[in-house]
């Protein structure tokens, strides 16, 4: 299973907008440069993010992006949901196959079960901290 580039610079950008937008609203256009992403990309991305709830705009000079909600209260998954539709794996496509539904039940169903409890449960919180815990690391200097 691999993230998609869409989920992969939707979670990047988020990080980005919950680390640098304590004081104020951030512009796309700065998120896209500190990150090496696409200006037009992430306007579909953010666009998506807007319609689910995740992030608000306001126009104008001083203008931008904010998150709608802590991000403590932004789980993955749904970030993930609104981007992908779904991160499940596929059910088996032969559900008449005993095989197909054995391994539907034991190790597909289950795998899902698990990626529901782990993202459901990690947070943009969890992915600020994250980036500030090795931001952190990676400015000390030594001698």
């Amino acid at each position: 299973m691999k993230f998609s580039t869409k989920s992969r610079y939707g979670l990047i950008a988020l990080t980005d907008l919950a680390v640098n937008s304590k004081n104020g609203h951030i512009s796309l256009a700065s998120i896209a440069e500190r990150n090496h992403i696409s200006s037009l990309y992430l306007e579909q991305v953010f666009a998506s993010l807007k319609r689910g709830g995740i992030v608000k705009s306001v126009k104008g000079p001083q203008g931008g992006y904010q998150l709608n909600h802590a991000p403590k209260d932004i789980p993955i998954s749904k970030v993930l949901e609104i981007l992908e539709g779904t991160y499940h794996i596929s059910d088996e496509q032969d559900m008449e196959n005993l095989f197909s539904q054995s391994i539907q039940t034991i190790v597909i169903d289950k795998i899902n079960q698990e990626m529901d409890r782990v993202l459901e449960n990690m947070t943009l919180e969890d992915l600020e901290q994250e980036y500030t815990r090795r931001s952190s690391v990676s400015d000390m200097y030594y001698i």
